[in-house]
């Protein structure tokens, strides 16, 4: 294992794009690209607001989840832009996203105050169109989380946290979703966090509750697995090894004051498949 950047508050969201990571601090608000060799710049901060999930539109430009607003931001690589405003379609924080080829993003949020002993329930994944229009694809999910696309563009994988499930929908020409079914049920006591697709067929799962990184095929068989001493909340691929966001906890205010996040790196038994 190499500790490559460390002294982060929170990260979340790993990307990898042209040969580096792409991530948020989330409870630091700021976005970050990060160079295999450990060099990393401040890609955007959000003056008012957490980061969470990164994609990209065809043109290029970023989006970015802002969590608490429940918008989703366009960065043009000089200026922020709505893109389109959730907070009439999400039950409550968004989190983690998925930008598919064609530049529509799906969005899912925590469904409940979960820092603050909020009663649990299930949320929504929200399907944002190109042009920045939303409607909901799903609202049957218990924490829709980390979320895939196959290489084929044909099925979405969404991590439902608090279920301890990975749950596949097909993908329909208009972006909707249909034929949910159970993708993987991860062990006891595991949950999926950040997850990410591989060329073998299987999805790592970041568990931050049994502080590991999971590899599972479809049906559930683990496969691979990596022990951690501390939560792993979300892991890419990139350049044949795999990413791992780990911190202690992720209380804002605990993050924000002990700033022991970092990214950790593994070597990864299959290259990367699929969106993100």
């Amino acid at each position: 294992m190499t500790i490559l950047l460390d002294n982060l508050c929170f990260g979340e969201g790993p990307r990898w794009r042209e040969g580096a990571l792409w991530f948020s601090d989330m409870h630091d608000r700021r976005v970050i690209k990060l160079l295999p060799s450990g060099e990393h710049e401040v890609v955007v901060t959000l003056s008012d607001d957490q980061p969470s999930g990164l994609g990209w539109l065809p043109d290029g430009d970023l989006l970015v989840v802002s969590m608490i607003k429940r918008h989703v931001l366009r960065f043009d690589g000089a200026n922020l832009h709505l893109h389109c405003d959730l907070s009439h379609l999400a039950s409550f924080h968004c989190n983690d996203m998925v930008v598919d080829a064609d530049g529509g993003a799906y969005v899912g949020n925590f469904g409940f105050d979960l820092h603050h002993d909020g009663q649990g329930k299930k949320a929504e994944l929200i399907r944002v169109a190109p042009d920045g229009c939303a409607r909901v694809v799903d609202d049957d999910l218990y924490f829709p989380n980390g979320t895939v696309i196959t290489a084929d563009g044909r099925t979405l994988i969404v991590a439902e946290t608090f279920a301890g499930t990975l749950t596949a929908f097909d993908i329909l020409k208009d972006g909707a979703l249909e034929n949910k079914r159970e993708w993987a049920r991860l062990p006891h006591g595991a949950v999926p966090d950040g997850i990410c697709l591989d060329e073998g067929g299987g999805i790592w799962s970041a568990s931050p509750t049994s502080n590991e990184c999971l590899r599972q095929t479809e049906g559930g068989e683990v496969t691979h697995r990596i022990e951690l001493n501390r939560g792993a909340f979300a892991c890419m691929i990139g350049g044949g090894d795999l990413y791992v966001c780990t911190a202690s906890s992720s209380d804002p205010e605990f993050c924000r004051a002990n700033r022991d996040g970092r990214v950790e790196v593994y070597p990864a038994p299959y290259a990367a498949a699929g969106l993100p």
